[in-house]
């Protein structure tokens, strides 16, 4: 079955760019092909396997914006968390067994270490979800968070209030699912139902 699907994935990928080159020379996108608004290309002539490629390149631009927000506070996290770890007892041990290196750094510092992340990465992705207000307005994408902004502009008090809702269920999963991710990745605490 895994087999199966990443073989699929990749039929799909490479079906995708075989396209690119009549994508990247058509006139609606005059040789840029990464875009900057929106979600796909005005008045582009494209079949199925063009319009995905499309898709993808406006997906780029804000994907990158997305990831580096929060990926130089998780690099912060994870560093802090790892100094501290490497001087533990545990860590002296387990060099002291003659594990090499790289075991010692895998299995027993960076899986103590990935617990400030566990309780991070969860509400930043429930974040995201919930809407990104500002890369939705700069890019031009029509999102939760542009929802919003558009709703609290003209008065609208349902949809602003579903947002809320929303939003807030959703910071309750997040911290549910940072609770279990504890008990994942220290076997010490016990989730008990």
């Amino acid at each position: 079955m895994i087999v199966g699907l990443v073989t699929s994935v990749l039929i799909f990928l490479d079906r995708v760019l075989q396209t690119w080159g009549q994508y990247y020379n058509s006139s609606e996108i005059n040789g840029r092909p990464i875009a900057t608004l929106g979600s796909e290309t005005p008045g582009l002539n494209a079949d199925f396997w063009m319009s995905q490629l499309d898709r993808a390149t406006h997906l780029v631009l804000p994907t990158i914006a997305l990831v580096l927000i929060s990926f130089a506070t998780y690099t912060r996290y994870e560093r802090g968390a790892m100094l501290e770890v490497m001087n533990q007892d545990y860590i002296r041990t387990a060099r002291a067994k003659g594990l090499s290196e790289r075991v010692v750094i895998v299995r027993h510092a960076l899986r103590n270490a990935l617990m400030p992340l566990a309780s991070i990465v969860p509400v930043d992705f429930i974040t995201l979800i919930g809407g990104a207000v500002i890369t939705e307005t700069i890019f031009s994408w029509a999102g939760m968070g542009r929802l919003f902004i558009d709703s609290m502009n003209n008065q609208e008090v349902d949809p602003v209030m579903f947002y809320i809702m929303l939003t807030g269920a959703l910071a309750m999963i997040a911290n549910l699912v940072a609770d279990f991710l504890y008990a994942v990745i220290d076997p010490r605490i016990r989730v008990n139902a």
